[in-house]
């Protein structure tokens, strides 16, 4: 509108003679606007120099909400931040859109130099270099016996297995799941020869398309949990304790695996408990046995997490404004999508 161009030939003009703009306060979202617009004017005068700072003076009061703001529209921002020469929000924003590369270069191109994109693309590249790495220490980490060995299913089932359990966790929540084994129905024919003569059968595969055999797997088969984000996948990781495979998780599966042998204190109850399995004594000492290796095990999967939190923690370091709550997290945070 009209209105609107006068107020940012206005605003451009209070700035040239060293006057404020006469900008909105609150919500902040039409802030952006209007300054997203000055800008644009000033960039038609070749002023960015001068509108820039007076842009970035404006937004940074707004603090915590402009960090908010920056972490839903990272792309707008970065472009905005770029415009602007504001060092501050052109990094917060930058952060945002590397972690989530490429998902918003299309919002990018054509609207900031090469020069930006590069630099994106250079660090984006780092980061995923730095997160194969770490997923690389992930799966080496181990636990050791008392006499400094690798845990084996030989020296000590129960720490393998421990091990075994956080190594299948990791995979199940790294990897697309696997695709569904097609579903094949047989059509069986038989022909007699002539009178007399044997006969034959043959059994072949249906001639149904994909499309039906994937409607009955879609019917029959629970589809596969597909794997969660990297970023939310390291919070998880530094988080630690019952932040995932937590208690109710580890007994399950410990009563799951009764025929596991878990140590050799384990097995002697066992064997004491089936040999005098009638006596209420016996009986409670293999539940005291049962408890105290279910507790174990959950000491050697608390090991292996605290492993795996320090080896996280490089990527964990946040360099941006916004607040997490006390938290650290890695380039991944924020959200998607452009303000315009």
């Amino acid at each position: 509108p009209d209105s609107d161009l006068i107020r940012d030939y206005d605003n451009l003009f209070r700035i040239f003679y060293n006057y404020p703009p006469s900008l909105d306060p609150p919500p902040i979202a039409e802030s952006y606007i209007q300054c997203k617009s000055l800008l644009a004017l000033a960039d038609m005068y070749d002023a960015l120099e001068v509108v820039g700072p007076r842009i970035d003076h404006h937004l940074l009061q707004f603090q915590s909400r402009l960090w908010k703001q920056i972490a839903k529209y990272p792309p707008s921002y970065l472009k905005l931040g770029y415009l602007a020469r504001s060092k501050v929000i052109f990094a917060e924003a930058l952060i945002h859109v590397v972690g989530q590369w490429p998902s918003g270069a299309s919002q990018l191109r054509h609207h900031v130099p090469d020069s930006v994109l590069d630099l994106i693309e250079d660090k984006a590249e780092e980061l995923a270099e730095r997160k194969l790495i770490t997923e690389g220490k992930l799966f080496r980490l181990t636990l050791t016996t008392p006499r400094g060995e690798r845990v084996t299913p030989a020296n000590s089932y129960a720490d393998w297995l421990a091990l075994s359990l956080f190594r299948q966790w990791l995979v199940e929540n790294t990897s697309p799941p696997p695709p569904l084994p097609p579903k094949t129905t047989t059509t069986t024919t038989t022909t007699t020869l002539a009178p007399g003569s044997s006969t034959t059968t043959t059994t072949q595969p249906s001639p149904r398309g994909a499309a039906a055999n994937f409607s009955d797997r879609a019917q029959h088969q629970q589809q596969p949990r597909p794997p969660i984000s990297s970023g939310h996948l390291y919070r998880l990781l530094f988080a630690a304790g019952p932040a995932y495979l937590p208690h109710d998780e580890l007994k399950r599966f410990y009563k799951q695996s009764k025929s596991f042998p878990f140590s050799s204190s384990s097995t002697t109850a066992a064997a004491a408990a089936a040999a005098s399995s009638e006596t209420t004594t016996t009986t409670a000492a293999g539940a005291r046995a049962a408890k105290e290796e279910l507790r174990r095990f959950e000491r050697r999967v608390d090991e292996v997490k605290m492993l795996a939190r320090e080896t996280v923690r490089p990527l964990m370091r946040s360099w941006l404004e916004l607040d997490l709550g006390g938290r650290e997290a890695g380039s991944c945070v924020g959200g998607g999508g452009g303000a315009g």
